[in-house]
């Protein structure tokens, strides 16, 4: 039964962590300067845009390595 248990706590974790997830995006959706940061390449030529969000990606990891380092210390 204790693996039952344990895979049913993983489940609601994950569950968790996906709605956290999916409310993130709904949220920098709606924040204007996510995705537009100065770094961020954007190459438009007729019929193709490329879009490459590096300094938007490198904010993103400092915060969610902030994020798992204060999680990660209890």
């Amino acid at each position: 039964m204790l693996a039952i248990e344990s895979i049913g706590k993983s489940l609601i974790f994950f569950g968790i962590v996906l709605i956290v997830i999916g409310s993130l995006f709904v949220l920098f959706g709606k924040v204007p300067w996510f995705g537009r940061l100065p770094g961020d390449i954007i190459i438009k030529r007729e019929g193709l845009t490329v879009y490459f969000p590096v300094a938007t990606m490198v904010l993103f990891s400092i915060l969610l390595t902030i994020l798992f380092n204060i999680i990660g210390r209890r």
